[in-house]
C-alpha cells in the first residue's frame, strides 16, 4: 500500500489480516487477565454479593477498555511502520 489508500499487494493484505489476528488475540489475553485480576480475589475469597457484583462491572469495564487500547495500539503501530519515512523514496538497502 502506498499509505494514501491506494490498492494493496497480496503480501500487504496477508500482513494486515495477520496483524489484526495478532491485536485481537492480544487484546483477548490482556482484557482477560485484567479482568481475572479484578472478579479473581472476589470468587477465591468468598466476598460478598455487593461486592462481587460492583468487582464483575469494574472488571468488565477495565478489561473492554484495556481490549480496546491494545487493539489500537497494535493497529496504529503496523500502519506506521507501513508507511516510508518520505514518501515517493525508498529505503536505501533496497
Amino acid at each position: 500500500m502506498d499509505g494514501y489508500g491506494g490498492r494493496r499487494n497480496k503480501a500487504e493484505q496477508d500482513a494486515a489480516v495477520v496483524e489484526f489476528g495478532y491485536a485481537l488475540l492480544t487484546a483477548a489475553f490482556a482484557g482477560a487477565v485484567v479482568f481475572g485480576a479484578f472478579v479473581g480475589p472476589a470468587l477465591l475469597f468468598d466476598a460478598p454479593p455487593a461486592v462481587s457484583a460492583v468487582l464483575l462491572g469494574v472488571g468488565a469495564a477495565v478489561a473492554f477498555v484495556v481490549f480496546v487500547a491494545r487493539v489500537v495500539a497494535v493497529l496504529v503501530r503496523f500502519r506506521r511502520a507501513a508507511q516510508p519515512s518520505q514518501p515517493g523514496r525508498t529505503s536505501p538497502d533496497s
